[in-house]
């Protein structure tokens, strides 16, 4: 059995509601208790959001690349096509917040569209070759266009301080504890529509893909449409997830699209556990205390990441969540 989420079969057949079950479950809610406690637990607020942010980029990649099996090296052209366009937006054309999240979410899932036409005509090693290609015109793109981007500076001169609702009300996004929870609203839709997709009908269909891709084509399933349509919808939220480092951080680095975004991604979904749901947050948290507090003993502090990530990759290849998940699971079979 898969370490995937897909626990509603098993508790209708009357399997013993085990705790690995009951966090498949309720997954959303439970993920979204442990966001809501996030800022005061961590060592900081801005960390908070970092971790906010960049595990909603990991959930992103896990649907591509946890569920339907297709190990991507360029995601970061969709992280930071949402990111660049949300900031253009704001500074060329003088769009309010909601509209420029739009835009960035959009252009996003277009690229996506895009590059993912082109790159599941591929498999296997030349599958990664083809998005890491493509992102990185899409970065040289980005470097050369410094009209619009601010090129090797990145593109500055924006800030949304206060984020206008209905009604008259407002967010204080200059706030470090009101901005979290007002991006935290995103993101909980953005895992509550993964969540209904991996429940439907073609969430078992992108897994029939990655479990057996000639199997699942015998079956019916049209093969080629149903990665192309992961594809698209792993890069509008990768590209929703741009869009909130975008508010975030007032800038768009030029680093938001390249090669060292794309890889920490990869290894922030291998820590957590490719093919569960909270396995990315659990990454992102990982990767991002490391990084905070080794960086404070040197500046080679991705050496100590580097050791971390081939430790778990040798010896706990299903990342944290994902060997918690297994280890209730099994516990839940051996209580029968």
């Amino acid at each position: 059995m898969t370490t995937t989420d897909l626990a509603a079969p098993a508790l209708a057949a009357g399997a013993p509601r085990s705790a690995g079950l009951a966090l498949d479950r309720w997954r959303v809610p439970f993920t979204l208790a442990v966001l809501c406690v996030l800022p005061f637990v961590l060592p900081s607020q801005a960390l908070a959001v970092n971790v906010l942010i960049y595990g909603l980029f990991t959930v992103g990649f896990n649907l591509l690349f946890g569920y339907t099996g297709l190990l991507s090296f360029g995601h970061a052209a969709f992280f930071g096509a949402g990111a660049y366009l949300t900031g253009m937006s704001i500074v060329h054309f003088g769009f309010g917040w909601f509209p420029a999240m739009l835009t960035g979410v959009v252009g996003a899932s277009l690229l996506s569209a895009v590059i993912g036409a082109l790159s599941i005509r591929t498999r296997g090693i030349y599958f990664c070759m083809v998005t890491l290609a493509l992102a990185q015109l899409v970065y040289y793109l980005a470097l050369q266009a410094s009209g619009w981007t601010g090129g090797e500076n990145g593109l500055r001169g924006f800030t949304v301080a206060r984020a206008g609702l209905p009604g008259g009300f407002s967010v204080n996004l200059l706030d470090p504890l009101q901005k979290y929870y007002f991006l935290m609203v995103f993101a909980a839709l953005a895992l509550w529509f993964v969540s209904r997709v991996l429940n439907s009908p073609f969430g078992a269909a992108i897994e029939a893909v990655r479990e057996n891709e000639t199997r699942a084509r015998a079956c019916g399933f049209d093969v080629e449409r149903t990665k192309l349509l992961a594809f698209i919808l792993s890069g509008a939220v990768c590209g929703l997830a741009g869009t909130l480092s975008a508010l975030h951080l007032s800038i768009v680095p030029l680093d938001a699209l390249s090669v060292h975004t794309s890889s920490i991604v990869v290894m922030m979904t291998m820590l957590g556990g490719a093919g569960s749901f909270f396995g990315p947050f659990v990454g992102a948290l990982v990767f991002l205390l490391i990084e905070d507090v080794a960086s404070l003993w040197t500046s080679h502090w991705q050496l100590i990441v580097g050791i971390v990530f081939i430790a778990f990759v040798l010896f706990m290849p299903k990342g944290i969540w994902g060997s918690l998940i297994a280890l209730a699971r099994r516990e839940g079979r051996a209580s029968r």
